[in-house]
C-alpha cells in the first residue's frame, strides 16, 4: 500500500511538471500585446487651405517733400503718430511768397491800366478816323469840281491814312496788354499756389515716421523727404503659394472672394481676416511659387508694416472627406503609410496618398476607408501583424511590452 501511494504521487508530480513546462511554453510562443493609442477614420468636411508665411506691408508709402523751397517754421505732428488725411504737418516760411504774390497782383493791376489805355486811344482814333476820312472825301469832290487843289485832296488823304494806321497799332497794343493781362493772372495762380505749398498736410491716413528734417532747417523744393507715412488702413500681407495651386486659386478667385485669415507672430491670440486682392502675373521660376497679396482693413490695428505672419488661404471645403490625426501617417519605405487596426487586434501596414492637412488633422484621399481605426501613436514598436492594446496617448511610453 505504501509503495502504491508513493508512485501516485510521483505520477502526479510529473503530470503537474509537465503541465506547467506545457503551458510556459505556449505563452512564450505568443508575442506581448503592444501598447498603442488608436484613433478612428471619420467623414468630414474639411476645407482647403493654403498656408504660407507672410509679410506686412503698408497699403501706401508717402515720401512727404515740400513743393518750394524755405525755412521749416512749424512741425504740426509727433514723430510715430497717427495723422489723418489732411492733417498739417509742416509750414515753410511763407514770407517771400506773399511779397511774390502782391508783386504780381501789382502788376496785373499796372497791364490793366495799360490795356484801358490801349483801348481808349482805338476809341480815339476811330471817331478821328471817320472825320478825317470825311474831310478826304469832301476834298475829292472839291478838286473834281474845281474848288480845291490836288495838294489838299492828297494831304487829306494821307491824314486818313495815318490814322487807320495809328488805329492798328492801338489794337496791336490792346492785343499785347491783354496777353500781358493773362500772364499776370497766371503769375498771380502760381503765387497763390506757392503760397499754399509753405502749408504741408498729410496725403493719406496713417502712421508717420521719424522726423527726417527738423525745424529751423531750410529745403529745397521737391528735394529730401520730410517724413515718410505709411497708409495702415487697409494693409496688406504678401505671401507665397506653390504653383501647383495657381489654377485652383484663379478659378475660385473668379467665382468668388476668398478669404485670408493672418496671424501675426506675435501676437497669436488676434488673428485678422480679410481677401486676396492681387494674384501676381508671372510664376517665380526659381521658387516654383505665386506671389499673392490679400487686404485687410486692420482698423484695429493689429497688423503693422514689416510684421511676419502665418496666412491661410481658404480655396473651399471637401465634403464627406476621410480624415485620420495627422501623427498616423508615418513614412514608409515606398511612401506614406498608416497602421490599420482589424478586428484580431492585430495591425497591417497599408500605403496611404494623403491630402490637404487641417489643424492636426490629414484627408486620406486613397488606402483608408471610414469607420476604420488607424495608430496614432507607438508604430515604431509595430511589426505587421503585431498584437496591440490601446492605451491613453499619454501613457503609450510609460506601458511596459
Amino acid at each position: 500500500m505504501f509503495r502504491f501511494c508513493t508512485i501516485s504521487l510521483i505520477l502526479c508530480s510529473v503530470l503537474l511538471t509537465g503541465a506547467c513546462k506545457s503551458e510556459k511554453a505556449q505563452s512564450a510562443g505568443l508575442p506581448p500585446a503592444v501598447p498603442v493609442s488608436i484613433a478612428p477614420a471619420v467623414l468630414e468636411t474639411v476645407p482647403v487651405e493654403i498656408r504660407a508665411v507672410g509679410r506686412v506691408e503698408a497699403s501706401a508709402v508717402i515720401q512727404v517733400k515740400s513743393q518750394v523751397a524755405g525755412e521749416i517754421v512749424r512741425v504740426a505732428f509727433a514723430e510715430g503718430a497717427n495723422v489723418q488725411k489732411g492733417d498739417l504737418l509742416f509750414e515753410i516760411d511763407p514770407r517771400p511768397y506773399q511779397d511774390a504774390l502782391r508783386q504780381a497782383e501789382a502788376t496785373l493791376a499796372k497791364d490793366q491800366a495799360q490795356l484801358k489805355q490801349a483801348e481808349a486811344n482805338v476809341d480815339k482814333d476811330q471817331a478821328q478816323a471817320k472825320s478825317l476820312e470825311a474831310d478826304a472825301t469832301r476834298n475829292r469832290q472839291l478838286h473834281e469840281e474845281g474848288l480845291a487843289s490836288k495838294a489838299q485832296g492828297e494831304q487829306a488823304t494821307a491824314a486818313a491814312d495815318a490814322i487807320r494806321a495809328s488805329i492798328l497799332a492801338d489794337r496791336a497794343a490792346i492785343d499785347s496788354n491783354r496777353a500781358s493781362v493773362e500772364s499776370d493772372r497766371a503769375a498771380i495762380e502760381r503765387a497763390k499756389l506757392d503760397l499754399s505749398y509753405c502749408q504741408i498736410y498729410s496725403p493719406v491716413s496713417g502712421r508717420a515716421g521719424n522726423l527726417l528734417i527738423h525745424q529751423g532747417n531750410l529745403v529745397a523744393a521737391n528735394g529730401n523727404p520730410l517724413v515718410v507715412i505709411h497708409q495702415v488702413t487697409p494693409i496688406w500681407v504678401s505671401f507665397n503659394a506653390p504653383e501647383e495651386f495657381l489654377s485652383d486659386i484663379r478659378t475660385s478667385s473668379a467665382a468668388r472672394e476668398l478669404a485670408v485669415r493672418a496671424i501675426p507672430r506675435d501676437n497669436t491670440n488676434h488673428p485678422a481676416d480679410g481677401f486676396l486682392s492681387v494674384i501676381d502675373n508671372t510664376v517665380d521660376t526659381n521658387t516654383g511659387t505665386i506671389h499673392l497679396k490679400a487686404t485687410f482693413d486692420n482698423r484695429n490695428g493689429i497688423l503693422f508694416p514689416g510684421q511676419f505672419a502665418d496666412v491661410t488661404l481658404t480655396l473651399g471645403s471637401l465634403k464627406q472627406a476621410v480624415v485620420v490625426p495627422s501623427e498616423a501617417v508615418q513614412a514608409g519605405q515606398t511612401g506614406q503609410m498608416v497602421f490599420v487596426v482589424k478586428s484580431d487586434q492585430t495591425v497591417e501596414p497599408r500605403p496611404v496618398t494623403t491630402g490637404v492637412n487641417y489643424g492636426n488633422k490629414v484627408v486620406i484621399q486613397k488606402g483608408v476607408a471610414a469607420g476604420e481605426t488607424v495608430v496614432t501613436d507607438g508604430q515604431l514598436r509595430l511589426v505587421p501583424g503585431a498584437h496591440i492594446r490601446p492605451v491613453a496617448a499619454e501613457k503609450v511610453d510609460s506601458q511596459p511590452l
